[in-house]
């Protein structure tokens, strides 16, 4: 063998063994998500590298209702959860099991995501608006969730008691889809993305956007103890979250009219991951643009708010406060 060859053969090895051994280093984490755009920026340190460039070897599993995320969390099964806040969430955070340590998606004004739908049958019969869902059938995916919450707003707001509303837990997203086309309820609250088809189908009509009439703290990224005792994990984590929060809201919210992204050079490459995460065709993600603070703030003020509201309705337990819940060694407050 050539002198020449051999020096590129050996060079050849010792960079796949630097590789293999960097690859053999990075700290895994395994972190429960929806298949949402409210999640986009989890998705995009995902493709792009930027979890990798970290020094993580992140692996995402995929859930079907926000609360499962949070119980995943504290059971093991997933180190990390990134999801809208529950009334579970928030009494396992109080029994010590989790642990707030950043802010994700808001509802607000321009960006729709969480939407107030009614059936064909109930809009044919005079439910036109928001304040109309008072005395009606409501699906949401579980009481306590983020869409229970949305009413409760909607409800104080409006001057109507949410026991007005007679609120039909249904488990699932797939589950609310399902009853809202087959008009076994009156209306249902769905994120834009799960509700995009159905409108577009002709298979239910849209009420409003959450955001637009009652802005608040949507979702999360959370951990338990045992993950927190990880420090150097956690801290990279963030890291990379919030370099694509940045991307994310620079590139394609800050591009944002009239509720949707345009298409083009620019945003084109980080709607195409949201697309291929979320399972829906471009032209559906431009309308799914969840809002997200660039520096991955958290609105700690309405996360107070949150937890007494659902304690006023018996949802959480009394002794749960939003200092107990939040690590403030990550949290960055709003």
């Amino acid at each position: 063998m050539k002198a020449f060859e051999l020096f590129f053969l050996t060079l050849v090895l010792t960079l796949t063994i630097s590789v293999s051994a960097r690859a053999d280093d990075a700290l895994k984490a395994r972190v429960g998500v929806l298949k949402l755009s409210s999640s986009a920026p989890v998705f995009i340190a995902q493709d792009k590298g930027y979890f990798r460039d970290a020094g993580l070897d992140i692996d995402l599993k995929f859930f079907d209702a926000a609360q499962p995320i949070a119980v995943a969390t504290t059971s093991g099964d997933v180190d990390i959860g990134v999801t809208a806040f529950t009334a579970g969430l928030y009494n396992l955070a109080g029994k010590g099991t989790l642990k707030v340590i950043g802010g994700m998606s808001r509802a607000k004004a321009g960006y729709p995501l969480i939407g107030y739908f009614a059936s064909n049958k109930a809009y044919a019969n005079g439910l036109k608006t928001p304040k109309d869902l008072a005395g009606k059938r409501v699906a949401v995916t579980q009481i306590g969730s983020s869409f229970h919450y949305s009413l409760g707003l909607l409800a104080d707001r409006d001057g109507f008691r949410l026991s007005d509303i007679r609120v039909v837990p249904l488990q699932s997203l797939s589950n609310v889809a399902a009853a809202l086309k087959g008009e076994t309820v009156d209306a249902a609250l769905l994120p834009v993305s799960a509700a995009r088809k159905l409108m577009d189908d002709g298979g239910a009509k849209l009420l409003g956007w959450v955001g637009d009439e009652t802005p608040w703290q949507v979702g999360a990224v959370f951990a338990s103890p045992r993950t927190l005792e990880k420090k150097a994990l956690v801290t990279k984590f963030l890291a990379a979250i919030a370099r694509a929060d940045r991307e994310y809201h620079d590139v394609i919210l800050a591009a944002v009219a009239g509720g949707k992204a345009p298409i083009n050079d620019k945003t084109r490459p980080l709607l195409e991951i949201i697309a291929k995460y979320t399972n829906l065709p471009l032209e559906q993600v431009v309308g799914n643009c969840a809002y997200i603070d660039p520096e991955g703030r958290l609105d700690v003020k309405n996360v107070a708010h949150q937890i007494a509201w659902l304690q006023g309705e018996g949802f959480v337990d009394k002794g749960v406060t939003v200092d107990a819940i939040i690590a403030k060694d990550f949290v960055k407050p709003d």
